[in-house]
């Protein structure tokens, strides 16, 4: 899903960092499937999936998804998953060394967008980010503002 915008339509939203857009500077989007375990499985189903503080890291050739809290499964038994284990994401070895060069180099973060599900199977929608200053961060908020009432003002003229 490099450079994707949007996903497609046959996919199901499980969870969303809203907070990405608003923190990081979005510079590409990759698709990524992830290393679950059973009752993690079935408690993503269940949309109970906070993707707020998490990150992913490059180590030794393989991609790591940190900090992302999967809740404990209900009718999961002592066989329940740790909420904010280490999870494995799957990406073509290609893919990684780019990402290791951007990581390493232009100093970039991964970041998950959203977790979804994808003809049956739970994927992660990774972006490829750089984190922005105070000053962008207010830059961003007038930018949507003026939009809004620009939107607003159109929508007001059309009505007469």
């Amino acid at each position: 899903m490099p450079g994707g915008d949007s996903m497609a339509e046959d996919v199901m939203v499980l969870a969303r960092n809203r907070k990405a857009e608003h923190e990081f500077f979005i510079e590409e989007r990759y698709e990524a499937g992830i290393e679950l375990k059973g009752t993690e499985v079935k408690s993503c189903k269940n949309r109970s999936v906070n993707l707020k503080d998490g990150f992913a890291k490059i180590e030794k050739g393989e991609i790591f998804l940190y900090n992302v809290h999967i809740s404990h499964y209900n009718e999961g038994n002592q066989f329940n998953h740790e909420p904010t284990r280490t999870r494995k994401l799957l990406l073509h070895k290609r893919e990684i060394k780019r990402l290791l060069g951007l990581t390493q180099q232009r100093r970039y973060t991964l970041i998950p967008l959203t977790f979804y599900v994808k003809d049956g199977i739970i994927k992660v929608e990774l972006a490829l980010a750089k984190g922005k200053q105070k000053h962008d961060k207010r830059e961003s908020i007038k930018r949507k503002t003026m939009e809004r009432e620009m939107e607003k003002a159109l929508k007001e003229k059309q009505k007469y």
